[in-house]
């Protein structure tokens, strides 16, 4: 019982230093928004957006494992940290295709297909069995191997990567300084680890990304709050 009240700190700090991320992350995204053509800056500054925008979208749902270390901020730290490492990633693979200068991407080309086709790519992981595997391990606090709670967080933190990449991978597709895809990716996420049937949630993410992806593609027009690249 004398954990109850830690715990509730725990819980309310983790949520409160969520909801500051997303309040930075809206001041700072403001106008940034360029679609699946969005420009990342310079690393530096694209890790510090990075750190806060999964700080904002990952913090709330990952509650229930920290709260279950013993010290949920390292936990929390260390979850971050490999997240920071998946973003410099994705990152350099952003970059590296973009180097290239594949005329083809242009958005009145293939543009809308090869976006279309990631977001598809990750409704389709979505079923695989790794997919399941890592995001069993990021809802059972019980599958937590018990150490000090940076090297728990940062343990833990690769299972979520492994669960939600492609989701991430998604977000680029559409967006990546896109509010508005942040707040609906977040909200999978969080379903994924919440919602007590984890076969219900992934069915249903699956779903709904995969109508995503077919909408990028054929109809980009009418997907909501999609940004497309040279029209503002």
């Amino acid at each position: 019982m004398e954990r109850v009240p830690h715990r509730a700190a725990a819980s309310l700090g983790l949520i409160a230093v969520a909801g500051v991320c997303w309040a930075i992350t809206v001041q700072r995204m403001h106008g940034m928004d360029m679609g699946p053509g969005t420009d990342l800056g310079d690393l530096g500054w694209f890790a510090v957006v990075w750190v806060t925008m999964m700080a904002a979208m990952m913090l709330p749902s990952l509650v229930p494992m920290a709260v279950a270390s013993p010290g949920a901020l390292r936990f929390a730290a260390g979850y971050l940290a490999t997240w920071l490492g998946a973003g410099v990633i994705a990152y350099a693979v952003v970059r590296g295709v973009r180097a290239l200068d594949p005329s083809w991407l242009a958005w009145d080309r293939g543009g809308p297909y090869v976006a279309g086709g990631v977001i598809l790519i990750a409704a389709l992981y979505e079923l695989t069995p790794v997919k399941a595997a890592c995001l069993r391990h990021c809802r059972d606090t019980g599958l937590l191997v018990r150490r000090e709670p940076l090297l728990m967080g940062l343990e833990h933190g690769v299972f979520c990567v492994g669960s939600s990449w492609a989701l991430m991978a998604a977000l680029f597709a559409v967006g990546v300084m896109n509010v508005t895809w942040m707040i609906v990716i977040a909200a999978l996420v969080a379903v994924e680890k919440l919602l007590p049937s984890q076969r219900t949630a992934i069915g249903a993410t699956a779903l709904i990304v995969a109508v995503l992806g077919l909408a990028v593609a054929f109809a980009p027009g009418h997907v909501p709050a999609l940004t497309i690249p040279g029209m503002g």
